[in-house]
């Protein structure tokens, strides 16, 4: 047999041998697709919650994205809205006056019938706040020489003694009193 004759021949065998198995390749896929469906394991609503509740590395570092961008979207607001607010409910104030060693205490109490300030200026005696207004905010305006003072503000018979503008803090008998320098550096009185 010639090397031609060979080539022709054994393509020949081949087409034909493919061709009667061609059959076979038909529908293949959906065979091999039916197979497997029913080889899938089963997974109960445990199981799905488990996952659900537990993601991949993947799906936790997108979670872990979006609250980032969450906090980040809160931050910018907060910083925004906090010269806006200048006084919150709770939230006591001491600034000192212009003029001389007048400490200007505030309070904003909404719905309180009384606020009083306490402190080492006053040996502890209740000095009451005024509300003139009727707004919330509660003020009194105290002569002090300078020094440091600790005090507290009492608001209908509680005890509220951090000042988030105070000095600094202490602890005194189990409750917390504000501390704060008048005419001494650093405060401008």
């Amino acid at each position: 047999m010639r090397e031609d004759n060979l080539e022709e021949t054994l393509k020949n065998v081949l087409q034909r041998e493919v061709s009667d198995e061609a059959f076979h390749i038909e529908g293949l896929e959906e065979r091999i697709v039916t197979e497997l469906a029913g080889q899938l394991p089963k997974s109960s609503p445990l199981e799905a919650l488990k996952r659900l509740l537990a993601p991949t590395r993947g799906a936790r570092l997108g979670q872990l994205a979006v609250i980032g961008a969450t906090a980040a979207v809160f931050l910018v607001l907060g910083a925004f809205l906090a010269g806006r607010v200048p006084f919150l409910e709770g939230n006591p104030r001491v600034a000192v006056t212009p003029s001389g060693n007048e400490v200007l205490f505030i309070m904003p109490a909404i719905g309180a019938q009384s606020v009083t300030v306490v402190g080492s200026f006053n040996d502890w005696e209740s000095t009451p706040l005024s509300d003139e207004n009727g707004d919330g905010i509660w003020t009194k305006s105290i002569s002090l020489p300078p020094g440091r003072y600790e005090y507290a503000f009492v608001i209908d018979g509680r005890w509220w003694g951090q000042d988030p503008l105070a000095d600094e803090y202490v602890r005194s008998f189990g409750e917390y009193n504000s501390v704060r320098y008048v005419g001494l550096a650093g405060d401008g009185a």
